[in-house]
């Protein structure tokens, strides 16, 4: 999976990326929000929800960022979102785990694990170790 660098959705997550970085978490969150109202396409609107479910104050509102980041990666093209849905679920699976919802995490944990095949050979590793535990099956 690709995306186009010069695609104003993906310009503007990147941007906002590179704000979450300089520490400036307002100014990310305004500009992911601008990614948002902006994107058109289902893939466009699942990666700026992704974002915009980062910056959430309170679980309720990251997991309903993180849902909606999923439908609209579901209603996308199969190339345009492979390799990120596991992330997606992931994402979910972390919201219910920090609501204490252990049935419904471990269920995106798996949903996770069974379409972890889509990753790319690149060596991403997501950035909770905890979370491939739940996947594997070692917690």
């Amino acid at each position: 999976m690709n995306f186009d660098a010069s695609n104003p959705i993906v310009v503007l997550c990147a941007r906002g990326m590179e704000m979450e970085g300089a520490g400036k978490p307002e100014e990310a969150l305004s500009t992911f929000q601008k990614a948002w109202e902006q994107a058109e396409r289902p893939w466009e609107k699942s990666i700026a929800a992704h974002y915009v479910a980062r910056h959430q104050n309170n679980l309720a509102e990251s997991l309903r960022w993180n849902k909606t980041a999923l439908d609209f990666g579901l209603e996308a093209q199969p190339d345009e979102m492979s390799a990120l849905l596991p992330s997606l679920y992931l994402n979910i699976g972390k919201n219910f785990e920090d609501m204490n919802d252990i049935n419904n995490a471990l269920e995106n944990y798996l949903l996770a694990d069974s379409i972890s095949y889509n990753l790319p050979e690149d060596g991403y590793v997501p950035d909770d170790p905890g979370r491939h535990n739940y996947c594997s099956g070692k917690n």
